[in-house]
């Protein structure tokens, strides 16, 4: 081989270096103002229309509709129940993954599939199934009847609801977590003489901890949220077991509708701050897994 044929190539490696890379997408402005004009018919004129619309209340009545003692209960029933599951889904769910990541056995693929299903199946058909199972002559909830448990129509029926539909966002948020863990650090802190709570304590947990935190956050912001599994078995009944969602509902079918979109505009409020709280914890868990890599 040439002198010249072996320089060609070098000659010609800067000049390539230099062209600017061929992007895929258009440019950025052609991009971004597609994606504004995309997000402005989609999420912000509808919003914007919700808030124009509260705006025709004054403040007496804008508090009226957000602050009566029906409404107020509505939010502690809804908030209540979506943390209390949310906390359930944070033990159970992180059982679950860390079943289907160490461990095999048959059915596990089914099983896997299984935790999605809350994800492909209409909330009315999961509300209309628990009520179902829990009713009073359900298969669960007959054999709790005679030791006086209801399930049912209450608020237990409407934490069972919100259990169901938010599990899925813990399990697929931690799985992925420990099926990058370094299995090393374990078998370390194990010949190390450390126990298995210790080895879980300070080496699994650390890990997992910012995966679990935005599991929660995505369950309770999901279960806030909720309405159609959760009217078939609540009961429905005011200032007991009536959420926030149908109260909203309610406003709509007696043509309040100033003091419904009041009342969304207060979820819409709350709604925001979980976003920030989950992005918050989303970039702290990029951080947490940059750093360890």
């Amino acid at each position: 081989m040439t002198a010249a044929a072996i320089s060609a190539p070098l000659a010609v490696g800067p000049a390539a270096r230099k062209r600017p890379a061929r992007r895929v997408l258009p440019g950025f402005k052609l991009t971004l103002g597609y994606t504004v004009f995309y997000l402005s018919i989609i999420v912000l004129i509808p919003l914007s229309a919700l808030v124009f619309k509260t705006f025709t209340l004054t403040w007496a009545q804008f508090w009226t509709a957000v602050a009566s003692p029906r409404v107020v209960a509505s939010y502690q029933l809804t908030f209540g129940a979506s943390f209390v599951a949310a906390l359930v889904n944070v033990v159970f769910g992180l059982l679950v993954a860390w079943v289907l990541v160490r461990y095999q056995f048959p059915g596990k693929k089914i099983i896997d599939a299984l935790v999605d299903l809350p994800f492909a199946l209409p909330t009315a058909v999961a509300g209309i199934s628990l009520t179902a199972l829990l009713a009073s002559n359900g298969w669960v909830g007959a054999l709790l009847e005679p030791y006086g448990i209801q399930m049912a129509f209450n608020r237990n029926g409407i934490v069972i609801a919100l259990i169901f539909i938010g599990l899925p966002f813990v399990v697929r948020t931690v799985q992925p977590v420990l099926e990058d863990a370094e299995k090393e650090l374990e078998e370390a802190a194990t010949c190390l003489g450390a126990t298995r709570f210790q080895t879980f304590r300070f080496v699994i947990f650390p890990t997992i901890a910012p995966a679990l935190l935005t599991g929660f956050a995505m369950a309770f912001a999901r279960a806030v949220g909720e309405y159609g599994s959760v009217i078939f078995i609540a009961g429905n009944m005011p200032m007991i077991s009536e959420i926030t969602p149908l109260i909203i509902i309610g406003k709509l079918e007696q043509y309040d509708y100033a003091g419904a979109t009041a009342v969304a505009v207060v979820m819409l409020g709350f709604s925001f701050i979980l976003l920030l709280i989950i992005n918050a914890l989303q970039a702290w868990q990029r951080r947490r897994s940059g750093a360890a890599s």
